[in-house]
């Protein structure tokens, strides 16, 4: 199979691009992402007849965010989009004629790294995507695992706190609860207020008061030595690497692949949760430790990944 498309569907856009046998992207093309299930629909149909119109293409892949089947077809459920058990490769393949595969959006990142990033070379990998919440996929044996039903490695809903924070699922305690995106500006708001002097560099960067701290202020923030914004990353890499010890002990991973948009402060978010990793690693004294990398395609892992999906079948 030669050139497909991969379509990464984003909470504000969405991203067709073109993708040849080398996971390389030759043409992209974006659109807003509009506010009903059926404009979601359509902006993909435009989007790939739009990129692929000089192309010869043979396939598309399309990451959701959401449960999709286990045979590639339905989106069962899709918290952003009012998708429920919406029959997403039938209504695209019918207008655009060519071979759809669905795929989780997180479980495209995942195969992306594998195949193209930072997981080349290795046979087992467990990737988890630290953004607004947390994803994950898991590749054991050369393949990607889905379960029986297509719904694994939803990571973030793993319960790490018995009766913790409400989660956006509906359950407490979830593990994205206390390692994402969103967990790094809860951590930041706290300790900002309990010891404001020592986020004076962060407080600068909003409006000079907790309730204005955003994401990009805390990595700036960090960048330049803010007490409270390192300490902040330090809280979220403290949880997600001892949710990496659980994995190791569950799927004896060679590599964890840690993407999304909090891994792109590379080590000051990296070295601290390979410490967690090592520290809470059950007989980590005596065993054999997974190496914890930085994913290495950033925001083209989805769109790589599910153009390789449907080159793949």
């Amino acid at each position: 199979m030669g050139l497909t498309i991969g379509v990464d569907i984003g909470g504000t856009k969405i991203a067709a691009g073109v993708v040849d046998e080398d996971g390389t992207i030759l043409e992209t093309y974006k659109v807003p992402t509009p506010p009903t299930a059926d404009g979601v629909t359509d902006a993909i149909c435009a989007a790939v007849s739009e990129v692929g119109s000089s192309h010869t293409i043979d396939a598309v892949g399309i990451g959701a965010a959401g449960y999709v089947d286990d045979k590639r077809a339905t989106v069962l459920f899709a918290p952003n989009i009012n998708w429920r058990h919406e029959p997403v490769k039938d209504k695209v393949e019918q207008r655009i004629g060519l071979p759809v595969v669905v795929e989780n959006d997180a479980n495209c990142a995942a195969w992306g790294e594998y195949r193209f990033g930072a997981g080349q070379g290795h046979e087992d990998v467990i990737c988890i995507t630290l953004g607004t919440g947390l994803g994950g996929g898991i590749i054991i044996g050369n393949k990607l695992r889905r379960g029986r039903f297509g719904v694994a490695a939803e990571f973030g809903h793993i319960r790490v706190v018995p009766d913790g924070l409400l989660c956006g699922c509906g359950s407490q305690g979830c593990w994205e609860q206390y390692a994402s995106g969103r967990a790094l500006v809860r951590y930041a708001k706290q300790r900002a207020n309990a010891t404001p002097e020592n986020a004076a560099i962060l407080l600068a960067l909003g409006d000079g008061t907790p309730e204005s701290i955003e994401g990009k202020h805390i990595s700036e923030a960090a960048r330049a030595g803010d007490l409270v914004a390192i300490d902040s990353f330090r809280e979220l890499a403290r949880w997600a690497g001892a949710g990496l010890a659980d994995l190791a002990s569950l799927f004896d991973p060679s590599a964890f692949i840690v993407g999304g948009g909090v891994s792109d402060e590379g080590d000051l978010v990296l070295d601290p949760i390979r410490k967690s990793f090592k520290r809470w690693l059950i007989g980590g004294a005596w065993r054999p430790h997974a190496q914890v990398l930085a994913a290495q395609l950033g925001g083209k892992a989805g769109l790589v990944g599910a153009a390789d999906l449907a080159r793949q079948g």
